[in-house]
């Protein structure tokens, strides 16, 4: 296997970006095709599919016994490689006319976790020859996500993105092209949507529907001393009694709310922390003066930048459309051309700059793993 270099994946046609809850196509020439979740519907009785992406997933929870909603990706990794291409396949087949996808798909490039092994890695590239590709080349999901938030990754200075995915986070702290150090914890937006549920049933002997939830996040805006952004007002929230069975509405404190998330953001917490533990002084330095940004879905979730400014005393900044900063730097990986976008500090012009093909390129790492039988290129 070799290191990947911003040549190699210029050379792709198509991007993926796995992820739990959406997965995302970008196609040179045509754009960001695909932005769907990350589901597919299945007969059970004769496994023909019924429907993927936004279909599969109203149907989630509302299933007849022969109907089962399967997600085929968990923490960025592809759990069930059958269904994972079956999904791919008919997301793109929607988009693209079978002559061209074959052609488009060609060469591609797809994003896996900073932390993958070979099994994760192996089972991305075979979820993409499935559906047609001869080369795949694998770029770790912090990189690409420091690229579409606009940082200067190729730079000689210490830049950290939280890549804030439905299950985990990932803390990646880069610098010249290659990740430094990087952790993982279980923190997402199922973990503090599931955190709140339990409290609720707990304290409350309340069950909530899914949706119901979410007017609960607004009580997570600051936590008693961030300022502006304190949400004070109390909130009505309507679920099934545990007991009785029966509905029932229950006014929530805020406060209540914040506690619940306590525990999980602890984690996060402390894994920030050992990041910078591993990191040299020098790039502490960097962090301390520019801080991190937030990308991925979950760091849309209010009050989690004002959390984190608080908690650790650095500058947080959310990224511009955070929920496609990492299928954004594949696609600027692919241009060979990485921008500097607004949401990152001011730092001398990146564009044109290619990343060292020695230097761990993009990934720390990344591999171009060959599709068995095939040729590398």
């Amino acid at each position: 296997m070799s290191c990947s270099t911003l040549e190699s994946l210029t050379r792709c046609s198509v991007a993926v970006d796995l992820g739990a809850a959406r997965t995302r196509v970008y196609a040179k020439g045509a754009g960001l095709i695909v932005d769907q979740p990350s589901a597919v519907a299945v007969n059970t009785y004769s496994g023909s599919l019924i429907a993927v992406g936004q279909a599969a997933e109203r149907m989630a929870g509302r299933t007849p016994q022969h109907i089962e909603v399967i997600r085929p990706i968990a923490n960025g990794h592809v759990v069930d490689i059958e269904m994972a291409r079956r999904m791919v396949r008919t997301l793109i087949g929607e988009k693209l006319p079978r002559l061209r996808r074959r052609r488009t798909m060609q060469r591609a490039v797809v994003t896996v976790p900073h932390d993958a092994d070979p099994l994760t890695r192996r089972a991305a590239v075979e979820t993409l020859s499935g559906v047609g590709a001869r080369h795949v080349e694998l770029v770790e999901a912090p990189i690409a996500a420091a690229i579409g938030s606009g940082l200067p990754v190729v730079h000689p200075e210490g830049a950290m993105v939280l890549l804030c995915g439905t299950t985990s986070t990932q803390i990646a702290v880069v610098s010249l092209g290659a990740i430094v150090a990087a952790g993982t914890v279980g923190l997402g937006g199922d973990t503090i949507h599931h955190s709140v549920v339990q409290y609720l049933r707990n304290r409350h002997e309340l069950l909530l529907p899914s949706q119901d939830v979410r007017p609960l996040h607004l009580a997570l805006l600051g936590s008693g001393g961030v300022g502006t952004g304190v949400y004070t007002g109390t909130i009505e929230v309507q679920g099934r009694d545990v007991v009785s069975g029966l509905a029932r509405t229950v006014t929530i404190d805020p406060e209540e709310v914040r506690g619940a998330i306590q525990t999980p953001l602890t984690g996060l917490l402390d894994t920030i922390r050992i990041v910078l533990h591993r990191c040299p002084p020098d790039l502490v330095a960097d962090l301390a003066e520019h801080g991190m940004v937030l990308a991925g879905g979950t760091a849309l979730l209010p009050g989690l930048a004002e959390q984190l400014r608080e908690h650790t005393g650095m500058a947080v900044q959310v990224a511009e459309e955070p929920e496609l900063c990492a299928v954004n730097g594949l696609a600027a990986m692919m241009s060979g051309r990485i921008t500097p976008h607004p949401t990152g500090w001011d730092s001398p012009a990146a564009e044109g700059t290619a990343v060292p093909a020695g230097a761990g390129a993009l990934a720390g790492g990344a591999d171009a793993v060959p599709v068995p039988g095939q040729d590398i290129g």
